[in-house]
């Protein structure tokens, strides 16, 4: 199955509903007031955001859309052009490519977004184009995430440095910056505990690991990725103020986008923080984390097919 497809199909319950809604709004009607306002209400309701689905009301309104031409496709057509403005500027897609300089990487994301799977479908990303990887399993929290992440470091053929549950995070860190480094491992993963709920304690532990891990190298981590489940909705935006708060984060991953019908919350964070979007997640398998291309989601986003 070809990028495109996975795409296509991952987004199928988004696209679904954002048109059939749209199309609900202005078949066959002038595009005036009444028909722009409730555009608007439902670009919010599809968690574009207040910020995005203004912008999109006010350019649809200032193109005076011909009630005699295709109002269907001037909408679409209108919709993917800002998406693509928006969004363009946010692709990262050499991110996977194979590396000069060895680095390491936070993994940051609460408990429950599929951060340990999308760990290791990164990690397959990486692989395709010869990079070697070692796991850091940091959330010594929980036992399962630590079996998890093992479980997953063998079925990949990758290497994982691990301690009991309870075990100090930073010093996991350590440990697998250090043996990157002694057997010249070109990216470290750090898996992280991910507990909202206690941000003291996240914070401390989260700024610690980065600490820590600059005593082996001073420039980690080079990146700091936060994933985020498109199913939680507007909690997003909060997860990514909350966690950049800890450390600068560098890029995003969006996972669960075929679990939804509103996969507008990808916009509303697009618009607000302005992350690079490193990848899309739509499955379980290792190979379902695509690549992010702006092209690609505006266009399957919004599809009147």
């Amino acid at each position: 199955m070809n990028i495109f497809k996975k795409f296509k199909d991952g987004l199928k319950k988004t696209t679904s509903n954002f048109s059939k809604g749209i199309k609900e709004i202005i078949i066959n009607k002038e595009i005036g007031d009444k028909e722009l306002e409730k555009i608007e209400e439902f670009l919010i309701q599809s968690d574009v955001g207040l910020k995005a689905s203004s912008e999109i009301r006010e350019v649809i309104s200032n193109r005076k859309i011909d009630p005699s031409k295709n109002e269907l496709l001037e909408i679409q057509n209108i919709i993917k052009n800002y998406l693509n403005s928006l969004m363009k500027p946010l692709e990262k897609k050499r991110f996977f490519e194979k590396i000069k300089e060895r680095k390491a990487i936070l993994i940051a994301g609460v408990n429950g977004v599929g951060k340990t799977t999308t760990i290791a479908k990164m990690s397959k990303l990486y692989q395709s184009n010869h990079n070697e990887i070692i796991f850091a399993a940091c959330d010594t929290f929980r036992a399962a995430a630590i079996d998890q992440l093992e479980s997953w470091s063998k079925k990949i053929n990758c290497k994982i440095i691990k301690s009991d549950p309870g075990s100090d995070p930073a010093s996991v860190a350590y440990k697998a910056m250090e043996f990157a480094q002694n057997n010249k491992i070109d990216i470290t993963l750090i898996d992280t505990a991910g507990r909202l709920q206690n941000k003291k304690n996240l914070m401390d532990e989260f700024k610690k690991i980065g600490n820590v891990i600059k005593k082996i190298d001073e420039k980690a981590p080079q990146e700091v990725i936060l994933v985020l489940d498109a199913t939680s909705g507007q909690n997003a935006i909060n997860q990514v103020e909350e966690f950049n708060k800890i450390m600068p984060i560098t890029g995003l991953v969006m996972t669960k986008l075929d679990g939804t019908a509103k996969g507008g919350i990808l916009i509303a964070v697009s618009k607000k923080f302005k992350l690079p979007i490193i990848a899309l997640g739509f499955g379980e398998k290792e190979s379902d984390l695509q690549i992010f291309d702006s092209d690609n989601f505006s266009n399957n986003f919004i599809n009147f097919e």
